[in-house]
């Protein structure tokens, strides 16, 4: 969407700046410019004094092209002064297609919103595709100054008056020079300079202000570089995970590096390590990487607890928007467990869901990957996608569309439980109920499929689903507290769950509702 500003609209600027007005007594007015005229000035009336204008008398009025002038009174405000200001240049590209609803992340290629048909193999949870991806005007009015009245014996007295003031004025700041002189004589100081505990060149910020927080996190965060072996790649984000050189980010901003491509993290102090690719998540949309030849003084971001977030909860987002290395941005929680499926909007790449945290903090592409702290500087999730209006970034779009205040994040619980999945086994493992269910959008409910992927049953033999009763064309409605509207927004709230657990299902059947106990079964890998 698009907002335009509302109201009176500005008027345009004038072709030319506004022309003095001359006393009575001056030179005649000059011709004016082309295009911009001026009323011209009444005779002065017979009989009437002829004097220049007194000492110490205001500045004579400047009379806006086409605004009628008069000798006895000052003109209204012209609204169509000054001109507007220049327009802001915009950021260049950094080789990204971000899209409605696309990856944070600087050379991604970001699909429109929307669900697109996909399955797993029988018994595990469909995939789908997808996406979440990224004016004003100003008037104001010239005031004019109030043109001088002319007058006999006033214009004398006003004279009169006005040296004496100048007179008083003067003696006034002589006095006040000498006061001070004095003063510093006796060794006094007039002004008050504030403390700087911390010397010249370093001022110490309290551990709770966003600076502390900045300034604990940002040498724990990284700017990764993917590229692929044909030189295609992108910019995104990382944050330490532990003392062995590990570094966690999303699936999307490694993708290009997966097939034997190069990677690379560089630290705010300048410092660039190669990286290798521990194991990635595309339905997670996590990845781990670790540092080759990892410094020792490796300092790990704590991590928080996404379950205890609140709205309205202060965040603070780290990253490198387009190509902007170390940039901190400011928000708040606005939403929790958000449905968002999020792709690359490439033919080969298969969505990945979260239960999201999102945020107004300015997250743009770059920033995937990247930390979202709490006010104490904890992980609480990790920037993953954004959701933009822009219409020439959705797919095959030409040009990258910024933040609109709709960002989102993997809850760190979710994240912290892939990662160290990823470190131990290389392979992410995933929660499942064993059946397919339809990706259309829809507000009624997950609905369990016909018929699974290439022709297998929607509900698999011996299953959680299956042990729990279900059956194709029921329509799931509940998880748990978690009200379910479609079957992306069921995968996701599966998937901060972890294999084992007992979940409590709310379906309906042929118009009536029901409630069951199921125990989500795990799969393995992502294919």
């Amino acid at each position: 969407m698009s907002t335009e500003n509302e109201g009176t609209a500005v008027p345009p600027a004038p072709s030319a700046p506004p022309v003095p007005v001359e006393s009575p007594a001056a030179s005649p007015q000059p011709a004016p410019q082309a295009g911009a005229p001026t009323t011209q000035l009444p005779p002065v009336p017979a009989g009437a004094p002829e004097h220049d204008q007194p000492y110490g008398a205001p500045a004579p009025a400047y009379a806006a092209p086409g605004a009628p002038q008069s000798h006895s009174a000052g003109p209204g405000p012209d609204a169509s002064w000054p001109p507007p200001p220049p327009a802001t240049p915009s950021y260049a590209d950094s080789g990204a297609h971000a899209g409605a609803g696309g990856y944070a992340e600087s050379g991604a290629h970001a699909a429109p919103g929307g669900y697109a048909d996909g399955g797993a193999g029988a018994g595990s949870d469909p995939y789908a595709g997808g996406g979440e991806g990224a004016g004003g005007g100003w008037g104001s009015s010239y005031q004019q100054q109030p043109a001088h009245k002319s007058g006999g014996g006033r214009g004398g007295l006003l004279a009169a008056v006005l040296i004496a003031a100048l007179v008083a004025g003067g003696l006034g700041g002589g006095l006040g020079y000498t006061l001070a002189k004095n003063n510093d004589d006796n060794g006094s100081s007039t002004t008050v300079s504030a403390s700087d505990s911390g010397g010249g060149s370093s001022v110490k910020r309290d551990p709770g202000t966003v600076a502390g927080v900045a300034a604990k996190s940002l040498p724990s965060t990284v700017t990764i570089e993917a590229e692929s072996t044909s030189g295609t790649g992108g910019t995104g984000t990382g944050f330490v995970f532990d003392t062995q050189g590990h570094i966690v980010t999303n699936n999307h901003v490694v993708a290009d590096a997966v097939d034997g491509g190069k990677l690379t993290a560089t630290f705010p102090n300048g410092k660039k390590y190669n990286a290798e690719i521990v194991g990635h998540a595309q339905g997670y949309d996590v990845a781990v990487i670790k540092l080759k030849n990892a410094p020792s003084d490796l300092k790990p971001l704590s991590l928080g607890n996404s379950d205890q977030v609140a709205v309205g909860d202060e965040t603070i987002a780290i990253g490198a928007p387009f190509g902007l290395s170390n940039t901190v941005t400011t928000g708040i929680i606005s939403a929790k467990n958000r449905p968002v499926a999020s792709s690359d909007g490439s033919s080969t790449s298969k969505a990945s869901y979260m239960s999201a945290l999102q945020t107004d903090a300015s997250i743009n592409p770059g920033n995937s990957g990247g930390p979202l702290l709490n006010a104490q500087g904890s992980v609480i999730g990790i920037n993953s996608a954004i959701q933009s209006t822009g219409s020439s970034g959705g797919l095959g779009g030409t040009t990258q569309s910024g933040s609109i205040g709709l960002g989102f994040a993997i809850p760190i619980n979710q994240a912290k439980y892939v990662a160290q999945q990823l470190i131990a086994t290389g392979k992410p493992v995933y929660a499942k109920i064993g059946a397919s269910v339809s990706l259309e959008d829809s507000t009624a409910g997950a609905t369990i499929t016909a018929q699974g992927a290439s022709g297998a049953s929607s509900v698999e033999t011996g299953g959680p689903a299956a042990k729990a009763g279900l059956k194709p064309g029921d329509v799931i409605t509940k998880l748990d507290d978690s009200v379910i509207d479609s079957g992306p927004t069921l995968i996701g709230e599966i998937w901060t769950h972890k294999p084992g657990d007992k979940v409590k299902i709310t379906y309906k059947r042929d118009g009536s509702q029901h409630t069951v106990d199921l125990t989500l079964g795990s799969r393995v890998g992502d294919n």
